[in-house]
């Protein structure tokens, strides 16, 4: 992190967070961040559900929930891109506040409840994406929507002309009920209707399906059922979590969803079940906690075959991204890999 950046966070973090977010995102719409590229080498390229990536290291949803700074996020360092989530109409989520720094523990609490402008909105700021880079969309449901199930369908088939995948999103702790989609048989039928949707399109992209951290081992099972039988093309593992054990931040008992470092070993864990659960049927994506290089890789040692961060930019700054992709090249180097593929689950019972 250079001298402008670290003043830049440091004012950042003396405004509410929600102020703060919205302000860096105008910081990357004025060009005000560092542009090294999507960073790559022979050991970082790699394909995940049959996207060909620069790196492994990828943006979560949630940093840019309505696409507004494709262009300058393409270019920090990221080897793919993830924004959203979004709904088919635009809602304005929950009363704010509802995002907390909890600086001592490095992480953060968020009860956004899918705040965003709305699939339309969302569909023409794709529409002007850049070509070169790898963008996926996470697809929410509207809080007061009849038919949640058909409103993943619905933002799929009206933004994938722009997309190269979709995540379907049932993880958020923050729209009541959401969670309930997790259960065998609600998910069976929502990631059906997906598929289906999917298979119609004229270009068919990837379907994700993103979970929560907060699961008992038969639910894990029962997911891992439903993706093979559907057909779902990778797992992101995973979303925030509702526990607070172990936090010393003042903001540690507000309601919402808990992201960044006290994550990493929880959601490492469920990763790391989850490879054993699927094999190599499912490539899994491990989000939650990652902060540094080697956390990045212990994901990929654990069975990720790529990683995703977002809550470590609030302490870490934009150029975490590079920094973590070249960090992550001198790890596979140091061990002896030529590609990513080849640490994929090579440590997985460390986690079990």
């Amino acid at each position: 992190m250079n001298l402008t950046e670290r003043l830049g966070l440091a004012a950042l973090h003396k405004l509410d967070p929600e102020t703060a977010h919205g302000l860096s995102i105008k910081a990357l719409k004025a060009g005000l961040a560092p542009t090294p590229g999507p960073v790559t080498s022979s050991r970082l390229r790699t394909q995940v559900a049959g996207l060909d990536l620069p790196n492994p290291v990828g943006l979560a949803a949630g940093f840019d929930k309505n696409g507004e700074v494709l262009a300058p996020l393409s270019r920090v360092g990221f080897g793919f891109i993830e924004v959203g989530a979004v709904t088919p109409r635009p809602q304005p989520g929950n009363p704010k506040p509802r995002l907390f720094r909890l600086t001592k523990d490095q992480a953060a609490i968020n009860r956004f409840g899918f705040n965003n402008e709305g699939m339309e909105v969302m569909a023409t700021r794709l529409a002007k994406r850049p070509k070169d880079a790898v963008i996926g969309l996470n697809l929410g449901a509207n809080k007061d929507s009849d038919d949640r199930s058909g409103d993943f369908a619905k933002v799929l088939a009206h933004c994938a002309a722009y997309l190269d995948f979709a995540t379907v999103n049932v993880s958020s702790p923050n729209t009541e009920k959401l969670r309930d989609l997790q259960g065998k048989a609600a998910l069976g039928a929502l990631l059906s209707g997906v598929i289906e949707t999917r298979n119609t399109l004229s270009r068919p992209l990837p379907v994700f399906l993103k979970i929560a951290p907060d699961l008992t081992e038969a639910e894990l099972q029962d997911i891992a059922e439903v993706a093979l039988e559907t057909g779902v093309d990778a797992i992101i593992a995973t979303n925030t979590t509702l526990s607070r054990d172990g936090l010393h931040s003042r903001h540690k008992e507000q309601a919402g969803g808990l992201s960044g470092a006290p994550l990493f070993e929880k959601s490492t864990r469920v990763l790391a079940q989850l490879s054993q659960m699927v094999g190599d049927q499912v490539p899994l994506i491990g989000v939650g906690g990652i902060s540094t290089a080697e956390q990045a890789y212990a994901k990929i040692c654990a069975g990720a075959s790529a990683v995703q961060f977002y809550t470590a930019m609030v302490y870490g700054g934009i150029s975490l991204a590079a920094d973590i992709a070249r960090g992550l090249d001198r790890l596979l180097a140091k061990d002896g890999f030529e590609t990513v593929a080849q640490a994929v689950g090579t440590k997985r019972e460390d986690w079990l």
